[in-house]
């Protein structure tokens, strides 16, 4: 059976047990991972391997003994309870022994959980566990996890009492970070507001989120965008004390001010050009801001003065390259709060 992504939250949390097994696959590793944990948690409680009720065989192993799956999969245990056994990084040249695992596979013995990269449409693999009567495969994309998955997520971290403000701020950190580090976060996040009485806000958030050098970006690009000038000179201290170079500062820039000159041309408005454009969360709202004080003739100009900084970095010349970085972004600061 093909599990749709709504279908595939659900049974992770919920795994029937008597299924003969789950395929998940997708590119990324992190978050196939994550879903594997969970589901084998609900599946098989706390304590399984403590109890020997889940056995792990790589899929190198099983090239050199086809007949250990199938051997694992009916071996029966001490303890009482529900087992598994995970094969990881299975490819479609494992298919036909694990199809005659499957074939096998009677109620009682263990569920056969496997992973793998992402698998095209017609990979035998694929088709094995979705052809199956009782057996599950369910395809993990790289899309940002939806309100529907974050809402699970803060269930998991006890996160009840949130803002509206707090919640936006979420998703657009889902956006931003990778599945792994979005779960820790959560969970310090769980431990910095625990016994606090006031809703968590986006400024608890902020106190526990990592640094990123994307957040600092966004906040300079932020700053330019809505010409705050004194605000330009510190944030590109810290930039620089992570090791930006004025040049991948200037591409930045570029590409912000070619996304709202994009978004302010759009046939059916700046709204639909910013989605268009993949915006989203706070960025977006800052973004629309933007918007309403710069004009497509005056971001012609902003991307004008970026290309020639570009090119003055690119050059011999002798001057500071992230002081002449500096100069353009209050120069388009200043232009923001023009007046014409």
């Amino acid at each position: 059976m093909k599990l749709s992504g709504r279908q595939a939250a659900g049974y992770f949390r919920t795994p029937d047990p008597q299924s003969a097994g789950l395929l998940i696959h997708g590119n990324d590793t992190m978050r196939v991972a994550m879903h594997r944990q969970d589901m084998l948690a609900a599946l098989l409680g706390p304590n399984a391997d403590e109890e020997m009720r889940l056995t792990r065989l790589a899929a190198a192993d099983l090239r050199k003994d086809p007949a250990a799956l199938a051997d694992a999969s009916r071996a029966r245990g001490f303890f009482e309870g529900a087992r598994a056994v995970l094969v990881e990084g299975a490819t479609d040249g494992l298919t036909a022994l694990i199809k005659a695992a499957l074939a096998e596979f009677q109620p009682g013995d263990a569920q056969i959980v496997v992973t793998a990269a992402q698998l095209p449409a017609r990979s035998k693999l694929r088709k094995c566990f979705e052809d199956h009567p009782s057996a599950r495969a369910a395809a993990i994309y790289d899309d940002p996890p939806g309100r529907d998955e974050i809402a699970q997520m803060l269930r998991d971290a006890g996160l009840s009492n949130l803002a509206r403000s707090a919640q936006d701020t979420l998703e657009d950190l889902a956006r931003s970070l990778d599945p792994g580090d979005f779960r820790q976060t959560l969970e310090k996040l769980a431990l910095y507001t625990r016994g606090q009485e006031t809703p968590v806000s986006p400024e608890d958030i902020t106190a526990v989120a990592p640094l990123s050098f994307e957040a600092a970006l966004d906040d300079l690009t932020a700053a330019v965008g809505d010409g705050d000038s004194a605000a330009i000179g510190p944030l590109l201290r810290r930039l620089q004390a992570q090791g930006s170079q004025p040049v991948a500062l200037c591409i930045t820039a570029a590409r912000h001010f070619r996304q709202l000159l994009s978004a302010a041309c759009h046939p059916e408005g700046p709204a639909k050009g910013l989605a268009a454009a993949r915006v989203f969360g706070p960025r977006r709202d800052r973004m629309a801001r933007q918007l309403q004080l710069w004009s497509p003739a005056r971001l012609e100009q902003a991307i004008s003065l970026l290309v020639e900084t570009d090119l003055s970095l690119r050059s011999s010349a002798a001057a500071p390259q992230m002081a002449v970085m500096e100069r353009a972004l209050i120069r388009l600061a200043m232009l923001a709060r023009r007046r014409d």
